[in-house]
């Protein structure tokens, strides 16, 4: 996978935005390994720029890496500087939420019954819609759902 190309006004912002961050991953002496090349990939997953610090003092050594990552991640190289190599690559975007996806109810619409006090009246009856987050109470009204608390009782 190549490397992206960006233009040199690209990449100034992207050297901007990285000046405050700290490193994230961190290459030993045993230099790029699948371990370390995994987790600048997650890295770059969740932040999208990162900085990479090379614990190695051979700056031919330091190139290497940095043109292997760059290649073996199809991100885009920012800066070199020291021992301290910055990356970009944009964050995938998260797939679209389906209904069937979605973990819990979501909105659900219901019909309350208030009967008349006479008995020989007809039910007014209201249509709300409540989401999930939200009960409705013996009394009609809506609330929003406490979670449940386990019993203490021992057994």
């Amino acid at each position: 996978m190549p490397a992206i190309e960006l233009t040199t006004a690209e990449r100034k912002a992207h050297r901007a935005d990285a000046h405050h961050l700290d490193p994230v991953v961190m290459i030993g002496g045993d230099g790029l390994t699948p371990a370390v090349v995994k987790e600048a990939d997650n890295a770059l997953k969740a932040h999208g720029l990162i900085k990479v610090r090379v614990l190695g003092d051979d700056r031919a050594a330091r190139e290497e890496i940095y043109a292997q990552l760059c290649d073996q991640l199809s991100a885009a190289p920012i800066q070199h500087i020291g021992k301290l190599l910055v990356l970009w690559r944009p964050i995938p975007e998260k797939a679209s939420d389906d209904a069937e996806d979605r973990k819990g109810p979501g909105i659900r619409e219901i019909k309350i019954f208030k009967f008349s006090k006479n008995g020989s009246g007809r039910p007014e009856i209201k249509k709300m819609k409540v989401l999930g987050n939200e009960r409705v109470t013996a009394g009609g009204l809506i609330k929003r759902a406490k979670k449940r608390v386990a019993s203490k009782k021992p057994g």
